[in-house]
């Protein structure tokens, strides 16, 4: 039945995508490196950092400790952080983005996986990026992280995409097991004592929504599922969140395993994709040269 379901999801997403127009604004992937760590087993979340040129975040999903690992552009490992104050149960995306300090960049950290929809509360943790070596590193500590708790209106779900709007820090949790991936809110400021009720805002026009990414000038929203990816243009002056009312483009994906882990590059001008398996490769989809004008 499961895998049934799966078929008939996967087939709803492949029909939807094949409807919207291609987007002309990326190159066809191309693999720039393979992670040869065997720390890294499970990759679910990736985000480029914008305060260490060259350097890429990444975590595992589910059964390691509360770290995140920088590896550079090739998919070498650079170092480990690990991160004090935060546990991990299901982590299932990375974000960046501005927090109480304007003058700093901060992590977030998607404790957001939840397959039976049992939790009564998620968790996002905020910790200030570290300045870390585009060399090797020795493990470190960071934090202690501030833990967001977050609850769903009409209870729990399961959700594997964390966004955070750099113009407003408003963070967003995108549902994974539904047909149409539901869009919920939690404006800024967000409490760290309290639980912070979430509200609905949108729906995605496809399902099993697998993970984000939000450009760094705030224009751009990407969204991967299982076996697509769409891109949505931010209306300008207007919620993030009402991007996803306009008609998406779809982007080109290299064929991954399990590939989840999706962001933009430092400068918002291409993207990466990663997947869930031992020594993934790490894929770069270039931004296309300028068309040429006679």
């Amino acid at each position: 039945m499961i895998r049934s379901l799966h078929i008939v999801v996967l087939l709803a997403m492949l029909s939807s995508s094949c409807a919207l127009a291609q987007s002309d604004q990326f190159q066809a992937g191309r693999e720039v490196g393979v992670v040869k760590s065997d720390l890294l087993r499970e990759v679910s979340g990736i985000v480029a950092s914008r305060q260490n040129p060259g350097v890429l975040w990444v975590h595992n999903d589910s059964g390691d400790a509360a770290r995140v690992f920088a590896i550079n552009t090739k998919g070498d490992l650079l170092g480990v952080c690990n991160i004090q104050g935060a546990t991990l149960r299901d982590w299932e995306d990375i974000a960046i983005g501005p927090g109480p300090d304007p003058n700093q960049h901060y992590l977030y950290i998607g404790d957001i996986g939840d397959n039976q929809a049992k939790y009564p509360e998620i968790t996002v943790y905020r910790v200030p990026e570290p300045k870390v070596s585009n060399a090797a590193f020795e493990t470190v500590s960071i934090g202690p992280a501030e833990a967001i708790r977050l609850t769903y209106p009409g209870g729990p779900r399961d959700a594997e995409t964390l966004l955070v709007d750099p113009l407003t820090r408003d963070i967003y949790v995108i549902t994974k097991r539904e047909l149409f991936s539901k869009v919920y809110r939690a404006g800024y400021p967000q409490s760290t004592t309290e639980p912070t009720r979430m509200e609905a805002v949108t729906i995605l026009p496809w399902g099993f929504a697998v993970g984000g990414d939000v450009s760094p000038d705030g224009s751009r929203v990407i969204v991967r599922g299982m076996g697509n990816a769409s891109m949505w243009v931010r209306p300008a002056g207007e919620p993030l969140w009402h991007a996803f009312s306009a008609k998406p483009s779809s982007l080109p994906l290299v064929a991954e395993p399990q590939g989840e882990a999706i962001c933009f590059d430092r400068e918002g001008l291409g993207y990466f994709t990663i997947s869930e398996m031992t020594h993934p490769p790490l894929h770069y989809f270039a931004p296309a040269p300028p068309a040429h004008q006679d």
